[in-house]
C-alpha cells in the first residue's frame, strides 16, 4: 500500500504564508506527494521535497521560475497504476473534460485549478482534485487529499 499526499492551488505566499499545520502533519505520513500546480513560488516545491519524494506540475498562476522548473503535465506510475498529473484550465464546469483530453491511458487524473475538491470515477478513471488548502475562491471549504493505492485506489478529501 502506498499513501500519497495530494495538493493543488496552494498559492503561497499570495493566499497564505504557509500551509496549515494539519497538512504538514498528514504529509509526514505519506510515501509521496503530488502537487497539481499553482504553487506560485518554487520554495513550496522544495519544502515539500524535504518531507517526501514530490512530483509537481506548473499552473497558470505560477511564477516564471516555477514554470521553468516544472512540467505542464506528468505521468507517474505507482504500484502499476498510471497517474496523470496536470493543473487544468478553462471553466470549472468543464474541467474534467479538459484534463481528460491531456492523457490517453491513465487510471487516475490528479488536477486542480477550480479549487473545488472532487473524487469521482468517470468511465473507469478516477478524477481527483484535492481542492485548495489556502484559498476558498470558487470553493465552499479548504481541503487537500490523500490517495491510497494498493490493489485498488481510494481517494480521500480532507477538509480543513
Amino acid at each position: 500500500m502506498k499513501r500519497i499526499g495530494v495538493l493543488s492551488d496552494t498559492h503561497i505566499p499570495k493566499a497564505a504564508q504557509d500551509l496549515p499545520e494539519k497538512v504538514y502533519k498528514e504529509l509526514r505520513n505519506v510515501d509521496m506527494i503530488l502537487h497539481a500546480g499553482d504553487l506560485v513560488e518554487i520554495s513550496v516545491f522544495k519544502k515539500l521535497q524535504d518531507i517526501a519524494p514530490t512530483h509537481a506540475v506548473c499552473g497558470n498562476m505560477d511564477m516564471p521560475e516555477v514554470r521553468a522548473t516544472l512540467p505542464q503535465k506528468d505521468i507517474i506510475t505507482v504500484l502499476g497504476f498510471k497517474i496523470g498529473l496536470v493543473h487544468g484550465y478553462g471553466p470549472p464546469g468543464r474541467i474534467t473534460e479538459a484534463v481528460r483530453s491531456e492523457f490517453k491511458r491513465v487510471d487516475i487524473i490528479v488536477f486542480g485549478h477550480s479549487h473545488s475538491a472532487l473524487s469521482k470515477e468517470i468511465k473507469k478513471t478516477l478524477f481527483f482534485n484535492p481542492g485548495s488548502p489556502t484559498d476558498r475562491i470558487f470553493a465552499a471549504y479548504n481541503s487537500f487529499g490523500i490517495l491510497e493505492i494498493g490493489e485498488e485506489v481510494e481517494g480521500k478529501i480532507i477538509r480543513l
